[in-house]
């Protein structure tokens, strides 16, 4: 396109970015003070990191709900059947005695184990399963049992077995016993089921953005863009639009990231209100449970495919499904890992295409000439599980867990595995069971005041609410993380 000058060029700034006669200035020639509005021809600022926020992983997997109190309560059901580590002592061919130890799941039980008389039992050991009837349960952790098969208790030797509840037998004309065998109508007692209480508390998080009035009448025409795809030209905007979508990638960070303690002596909120070491903290402790530290208290974790060798890790990830059985089955789980594991997933898979050995053709089902080959996987099936891939910004990136990863070597988190669909818990708030997302985020709201992500303008410029020469804007959000059924998460470490 060609620009004419005009003889007596005045240099005026245009109302619009446009190219006209009016507002061109050539540096060719000398400008004398003109020269002043250099800066307003600044080339559009490079995406050198491209996008840098790391929101959208909770987004993509949970949901939110408000709450109004200072801390929200769920519960979670048990295991169905009886299942206990137990101590053998084999008497002799007859009878025998278990102890009973923990639970399954390695949770303490002595006296209050739901075994009872009459009960049929399959008691485990190294090489060796034996099916007994239980005779005597007194009122301790001691069962005593005997085996349908003669001599069936000498295969078994004195030390740890595992025994579950397969039913029960009775005579004709029998009714229920007592500890000691004394037929006693409804003597047998009945089990009540358990369940188990999770609590968690929101946190306050702040942060602001702030320019001078006279910043703000500064208008600058560097070109820039948002992480959300939109553009503008006032650079004090870009500032505010960073300080935000930093505020947005702390409010995910903190909900996978955070501690909690009880430990009021180690930290908390002292009387003015300045986060220390302080006896003057609330009762409820400090900091939120995050996600990683859910799923390292309650849930699972792997140390494994590492990208080792294809058949190691296959080996790996079968031994994850495994766990994924003993603990409930979900059927569709979304993986969301740093590079250096969904390269070792691809490799992993890719070793089970017959075509694949030379690295040519595995992730392409249609391939033609005209098409780019695809060597990774974004999805695939291993069992009866259904496996979603993708990779975590967060886990990859210098500037977040990505340089933490680098630094911790071992220590690091090398991504999650999040089971899809709801879970049915009982919501002690409302008093029924409800069908809920196994993570979601609660926030703090009310008729007045809703903190999800809360945003208001101070000062004198934008908003007259003081007489500070600036415009502050404020941004603050209360919230926490429900992570139900943690024992269907898998962190890879």
């Amino acid at each position: 396109m060609a620009i004419t000058a005009g003889g007596s060029l005045n240099s005026a700034t245009a109302s619009q970015q446009q190219t006209l006669a009016s507002n061109y200035i050539d540096f060719n020639q000398d400008m004398g003070w003109a020269q002043q509005y250099l800066p307003d021809l600044m080339e559009k600022e490079a995406e050198v990191f491209g996008p840098r926020t790391i929101s959208g992983f909770l987004s993509q997997v949970g949901a939110e709900e408000s709450m109004t109190a200072d801390q929200v309560v769920w519960s979670e059901q048990s295991r169905l059947h009886l299942s206990y580590v137990c101590t053998v002592d084999a008497d002799g061919d007859t009878n025998g005695t278990l102890t009973i130890t923990t639970d399954i799941d390695g949770n303490a039980i002595t006296t209050t184990h739901g075994i009872r008389v009459n009960d049929v039992v399959l008691i485990a050991q190294a090489g060796v399963v034996v099916k007994a009837l239980v005779v005597e349960t007194p009122a301790s952790a001691v069962v005593t049992v005997e085996p349908y098969a003669t001599a069936a208790l000498s295969t078994l030797s004195d030390g740890t077995a595992t025994v579950l509840v397969i039913g029960s037998e009775y005579g004709k004309g029998q009714s229920y016993t007592d500890e000691t065998g004394t037929y006693k109508t409804e003597s047998r007692g009945a089990n009540t089921p358990t369940f188990k209480t999770f609590d968690n508390k929101p946190i306050i998080m702040k942060d602001y953005y702030e320019i001078s009035g006279s910043d703000v009448s500064q208008i600058g025409w560097v070109e820039v863009t948002s992480e959300d795809g939109g553009s503008g030209y006032m650079w004090y905007l870009k500032a505010e639009g960073e300080t935000r979508a930093r505020f947005t990638d702390y409010l995910e960070m903190s909900m996978l990231e955070a501690e909690k303690t009880n430990d009021l002596s180690a930290i908390g909120f002292g009387a003015d209100g300045q986060v220390r070491g302080s006896a003057d903290a609330g009762s409820e402790g400090a900091g939120t449970e995050g996600l990683f530290a859910a799923i390292e208290s309650r849930g699972n974790l792997t140390s494994g495919v590492t990208g080792v060798n294809a058949a190691t890790d296959l080996a790996e990830f079968d031994a994850i499904l495994a766990e994924f059985d003993s603990q409930g089955a979900i059927e569709e789980n979304m993986m969301f890992v740093n590079r250096a594991t969904s390269l070792a997933v691809d490799d992993m898979l890719a070793s089970m295409n017959s075509y694949g050995a030379g690295g040519t053709s595995y992730g392409v089902f249609n391939n033609s000439e005209d098409m780019a080959l695809n060597l990774g996987f974004s999805g695939f099936r291993r069992g009866s599980y259904d496996f979603y891939k993708s990779d975590m910004r967060y886990l990859n990136d210098k500037a977040t867990r990505g340089g933490i990863n680098a630094r911790a070597t071992s220590a690091a988190i090398r991504g999650v595995m999040v089971p899809a669909g709801t879970s049915s818990v009982y919501d002690q708030s409302l008093g029924k069971n409800l069908k809920r997302p196994f993570l979601h985020v609660r926030y703090r709201a009310s008729q007045t005041d809703d903190r999800r992500l809360k945003t208001w303008v101070t000062g004198s410029v934008g908003a007259a609410t003081s007489a500070l020469d600036a415009m502050q804007i404020h941004m603050l959000s209360e919230r926490c993380l429900v992570t139900q059924g943690a024992n269907n998460f898998m962190l890879m470490k």
